[in-house]
């Protein structure tokens, strides 16, 4: 095995791990009983504390995979290959975003839902990309190291500025576009502080193209994240503090106090780790396919738990009513089902689709054949309509 596909097994195993780690995270927080969310619980504090390294793993891994095929190609700026498919693909999934959130109640009664405006994981996703995509165009013509430490020290910098506009609430724009600033209005997920994640993975990417070829550079990275990882978790609040003292900089003392943001940085380091200290034994097809169709799984998962369009979803009849072991047992067949239906639907899809487009194509025919006969019962509808009106009027 090589080390390269070796590196891409171990990509496909974390972005395997964040979706399937996402599928119970969701499940069992929006069917778990209120009675059951006890914090000094023991289980459920841990399992809390994990649900919450899942959208850091993801939006980390995302601007890890995009820039490590992205300054892995040969050709630069707008002639990268990737450029253009990660603008497409940026594009697909802020649209899926909304899409996934329209209501057909709403549609139907003449408006649109105010929730249809909220930025989610896909909108905050794609932008993330479209942003990444637009640093690299800007910084392309000088060298990697230029793009490398930029998307290091943006990612510093949208951490270290998160008291300042997390509590901005941007009444100057319009909505639809404060909304992907400000989760006063209703966002999950904001731009900043998650595109942070985003450089920093693209910056770990672009270390890992740069010098992946040495024999040590397993080893050594394996080393250098899991300690710097321990080091975040542990002490960065304290670090924090120590340049507060320093340089009397309050905003230091405003991140230390609230030090959520690079602690799961530390998080993800120490994930990453450990997926490339076992990188040999992810060589699976099922891990690399899971990782693979992501946004499949997110989609399909969001119509089965939410109802999206129709809001008929798990959550209208089981809102928080499971138990412990009911929530456990359903989160299993949840991810089982939903990971299985989408890999199922992409090993047949050419049969699948010959089939769908053989039965569209059989109605149409029916259609058309049987058009003159429902033409012509329209026209006798409208001539005794036509009749019956110059009847009334005399």
């Amino acid at each position: 095995m090589t080390k390269q596909s070796s590196r891409l097994h171990f990509l496909d195993a974390i972005r395997a791990f964040a979706i399937i780690m996402m599928l119970q995270g969701h499940f069992v927080h929006t069917l778990l009983g209120d009675t059951y969310r006890d914090r000094n619980n023991l289980i459920y504090s841990i399992w809390e504390y994990f649900r919450g390294m899942t959208a850091p793993t993801f939006f980390t891994i995302t601007g890890f995979i995009f820039t490590y095929l992205l300054l892995k190609q040969n050709l630069t700026g707008l002639e990268n290959p990737r450029v253009l498919k990660g603008i497409k693909r940026a594009i697909k999934v802020i649209f899926w975003g909304y899409l996934l959130r329209l209501s057909f109640y709403a549609i139907f009664k003449g408006t649109v839902n105010p929730s249809f405006f909220f930025v989610d994981v896909l909108q905050c996703m794609g932008t993330s990309l479209l942003l990444l995509i637009g640093m690299y165009l800007l910084l392309y013509r000088t060298n990697t190291a230029w793009f490398q430490n930029t998307v290091l020290g943006m990612g510093i910098i949208i951490f270290l500025l998160q008291p300042i506009y997390g509590s901005c609430i941007l009444e100057f724009l319009p909505k639809t576009v404060a909304n992907y600033f400000t989760s006063k209005n209703g966002s999950v997920f904001t731009l900043f502080p998650w595109f942070g994640y985003v450089c920093f993975g693209s910056f770990i990417a672009s270390l890992f193209l740069k010098y992946g070829k040495h024999k040590v550079f397993y080893p050594f990275a394996i080393t250098l994240l899991f300690s710097l990882g321990a080091v975040l978790v542990f002490y960065s609040s304290s670090i924090l503090m120590l340049f507060y003292d320093l340089s009397g900089i309050t905003v230091f003392k405003s991140v230390a106090y609230n030090n959520f943001l690079f602690i799961r940085l530390g998080n993800v380091c120490m994930l990453f780790s450990v997926f490339i200290l076992m990188r040999n034994y992810f060589t699976g097809k099922i891990m690399t396919k899971i990782g693979g169709r992501t946004l499949s799984i997110y989609i399909i998962h969001f119509f089965v738990l939410y109802g999206s369009w129709f809001g008929l979803g798990l959550n209208s009849f089981f809102y928080r009513t499971l138990t412990p072991l009911q929530a456990f047992i359903g989160a299993l067949l949840f991810v089982f089902g939903i990971c299985a239906l989408v890999l199922y639907y992409y090993k047949y899809e050419e049969q699948l689709k010959l089939r769908l487009h053989y039965i569209v194509d059989l109605i149409t025919k029916k259609v058309i054949m049987s058009l003159p006969e429902i033409l012509l019962l329209l026209k006798n509808d409208i001539i005794r309509l036509y009749r019956s009106i110059r009847y009334a009027r005399r």
